[in-house]
């Protein structure tokens, strides 16, 4: 047989059958042999370790129930796509667990037994334009015990494993996570004093949510311990902390506790007697872990707050550039916590300086643009021009909230601290109690494996009028949250009490990629837009010093007269200030015509881009044969 024949051979329909069932003969021989490549970009199909650590502790048979309604018009076509991503990474978990979960697919159509079953589970019915329903969601059981994720959102792609994960987590926790509150500040209520004049308080809503999930207890300001059973320590705005306080939240970090600490420097919602004030009144007040952040080599700005021009909030006379509002890239996408809040309100924050000591390992999880800087708390609150007057930007992105990881040393290496307000010790008195004094406790000098604190530069972010809006619908009151804060809050303070694999787990890498170019263009225009009015103000005060030099030495009528000198000055500002203007505009336009240029590219890309590759290709494929065959000839 020669090679025209053979080819002829190929090409027939007799050779393309043969060579379907070479390739289903290969790919069922293959099938057993447990090889994956994953490929992706970010590895979005590969479990992280903190999964498999999670898996492996297993004891049982854990249930994923699956709910999607396959083939169902009403499903949107993009969600099609989302779907069979769930499905391919149950798949995985499916594999990694060595038979330890159990996937189940469901598909409940209308008034069916998976319907009633979905009910049952959790799993909430979505519906579309037309009031079709239809399902998306996932059951994860063990034992006794259930946990659901009603709705799988593609807008929670990032976080898809950490969910799935922490819900498997969960349903093997045999007992709720305690959190210890300390805080100077009454986030867990407060009842009546008629003896101090205290009003009751409501506790602080998005204290109050962490109790549907976790064991919540205070702890008080003035504790020397923080007890063993105590999982998480939220510590909110410690004002006027002691050093044996400190040296209590030191010891529990060493001891494997995990801490999350607001911190402030303005805390507008703790209002307390100013003592610089000779007329009385109350200021914003302030709080640290003094000791504790020195010996971690960080520092927290103390008497400023940050501006940024990036991410205020309000616009025009309303535009206030102290009151944060965080979103994009101001937030740590890889972080399974920060990635997925949306927003973040920060009123009134401070940020973190220096750089953790050697064995800690720093990541920030909010940070400025650097079109920010650090005002004096004397404009914190005002807005407006006011509040931009004389913005200088630093051109550095500074740390909001910081998480640390690593092996922590004690900040008090000779051990707890006296307390300053203790009586002084009287050795007469005190020899005949040596027998009954207690055992002093074991003093911890590092940990005894790696762990993680969170801090974050703002506390008045937890409050009331900043996070949540309490609305009353039919007699019930709701929370309708403002912003991200309270899913921030719950996220780490869930992230921490659960399973410690769980804090190694970062958020994946999504199919969709946003496009940033357009908001790194608006905020490279307000740079240049600030800065042309910082020099019209700065020629605007020269003018005036100028005016003020010549006007003196005049006397009498000429006083009131303007000279020719003073009158070339103020002509020759008026100048300035018209070519300013006209720069303005410019800069302006210029954004302007960035922007439609950048989009036009964009869709020429987007649009033609892949058309004329194939008809290249194609047309050098076309190009090659004609080569060969004219060789042949």
């Amino acid at each position: 047989m020669n090679r025209k024949h053979l080819e002829a051979l190929l090409y027939s329909a007799g050779g393309v059958a043969a060579m379907l069932l070479i390739l289903i003969a290969v790919n069922f021989i293959v099938s057993p042999v447990p090889a994956r490549v994953d490929l992706t970009e970010g590895h979005v199909y590969t479990l992280s370790p903190g999964t498999r650590q999670v898996l492996g502790k297993l004891d049982g048979e854990v249930t994923l129930r699956f709910y999607y309604s396959q083939g169902s018009s009403a499903v949107p076509p993009g969600l099609k796509t989302f779907a069979k991503r769930v499905e391919d990474l149950l798949s995985e978990y499916r594999t990694a667990s060595g038979g330890r979960v159990k996937i189940e697919k469901l598909n409940p159509e209308p008034d069916s037994d998976a319907e009633d079953s979905a009910t049952l589970d959790g799993i909430e019915g979505q519906l579309t334009a037309t009031q079709e329903k239809f399902y998306l969601g996932l059951s994860i059981s063990y034992l006794d015990k259930k946990v659901a994720i009603p709705v799988l959102a593609p807008e929670r792609e990032r976080l898809l494993e950490y969910d799935i994960t922490r819900a498997i987590a969960r349903v093997g926790q045999t007992k709720k996570p305690v959190v210890g509150i300390m805080s100077a500040v009454p986030v867990l209520g407060r009842p009546l004093n008629p003896m101090l004049k205290q009003q009751p308080l409501e506790p602080w809503a998005t204290i109050a949510e962490l109790k549907n999930d976790f064991d919540v207890r205070r702890v008080e300001m003035s504790a020397e311990k923080i007890d063993d059973d105590v999982d998480v320590l939220l510590v909110i705005h410690p004002r006027d902390i002691f050093e044996p306080t400190e040296y209590a939240i030191d010891q529990f970090i060493l001891r494997g506790g995990r801490v999350i600490a607001f911190l402030d420097s303005y805390a507008y919602f703790d209002q307390q007697p100013d003592m610089n004030n000779p007329l009385g009144g109350n200021a914003a007040s302030a709080s640290s872990l003094p000791t504790l952040l020195k010996h971690w080599g960080l520092d927290m700005v103390q008497g400023k707050v940050v501006a940024d021009m990036s991410y205020p909030s309000g616009e025009g006379a309303r535009l206030i550039p102290t009151l944060l509002s965080l979103q994009g890239e101001a937030l740590n996408q890889e972080d399974v916590v920060t990635s997925q809040v949306g927003t973040m309100l920060l009123p009134f924050s401070s940020a973190f300086t220096g750089a953790p000591v050697p064995g800690l390992k720093q990541t920030v999880l909010a940070q400025t643009s650097t079109n920010s800087m650090l005002v004096d708390l004397i404009i914190a609150t005002l807005s407006g021009e006011p509040a931009t007057k004389g913005f200088e930007p630093s051109g550095k992105n500074m740390p909001l909230a910081i998480r640390l990881a690593g092996q922590f040393r004690t900040a008090f290496p000779n051990g707890k601290p006296p307390h300053p307000l203790a009586p002084r010790p009287d050795p007469k008195k005190d020899a005949g109690k040596a027998e009954e004094a207690k055992p002093a406790a074991v003093h911890l000098s590092e940990g005894k494996a790696e762990n993680q604190v969170v801090l974050v530069a703002d506390m008045d972010m937890l409050a009331d009028s900043a996070a949540v809006e309490v609305q009353e619908v039919f007699g019930q009151k709701v929370l309708v949250p403002r912003n991200g804060n309270l899913n921030f809050l719950q996220s780490l303070v869930e992230q921490f009490a659960g399973d410690n694999a769980l804090t190694s787990l970062r958020s994946r890498a999504a199919f969709s990629k946003p496009l940033t170019v357009v908001q790194d263009l608006a905020m490279d225009a307000q740079r240049r837009y600030l800065g042309k009015i910082k020099e019209l103000e700065d020629s605007l005060i020269q003018t005036n010093e100028k005016l003020q030099a010549l006007q003196r030495g005049r006397t009498g009528a000429q006083a009131g007269v303007l000279s020719a000198e003073q009158q070339t000055e103020i002509e020759n500002f008026k100048q300035n200030a018209i070519a300013m203007r006209r720069d303005l505009k410019e800069v302006r336009k210029e954004l302007r015509a960035e922007i439609e240029t950048l989009e036009f590219w964009t869709k020429v890309v987007n649009i033609g881009l892949v058309p004329v590759l194939v008809s290249l290709a194609g047309l050098a494929f076309y190009l090659a044969r004609r080569r060969r065959q004219g060789r042949k000839g």
